[in-house]
């Protein structure tokens, strides 16, 4: 089965090498759901306590809310923020008792823009 949380954060880059606006320093609030796959627990009847999936995830965001992406991503663009982001949340997960694991992450770039890295 599969559960999912959404949580968002915000930061500021720049993207040197892109030809338009975005070379420029400025700032989002990205959205960042959260896909993760296991099995449904006897004793509970549930796969993961929300909660607890949740506050897995905000300790990896705390790495990136409210900082310049740069000084952390060597380049900072959406589908890079996914993979760093897809890293430490697998790595998190996979050390947390849980019984989870990363299946997908989708982060939107303000309302409309988003990237997705599918079965992690």
């Amino acid at each position: 089965m599969k559960l999912g949380v959404t949580m968002d954060f915000s930061a500021a880059h720049s993207l040197p090498r892109h030809p338009g606006k975005c070379k420029n320093l400025h700032g989002h609030t990205y959205k960042v759901e959260i896909v993760v796959e296991g099995e449904k627990k006897e004793d509970t009847e549930c796969v993961a306590d929300f909660a607890e999936v949740k506050a897995q995830v905000e300790e990896v965001l705390d790495l990136l809310d409210h900082k310049h992406l740069n000084e952390i991503i060597d380049y900072p663009t959406s589908e890079n923020i996914a993979l760093f982001l897809k890293q430490h949340l697998a790595t998190k997960l996979a050390q947390s008792n849980l019984g989870v694991s990363l299946y997908s992450i989708k982060l939107w770039e303000g309302r409309d823009k988003w990237v997705m890295i599918e079965s992690c």
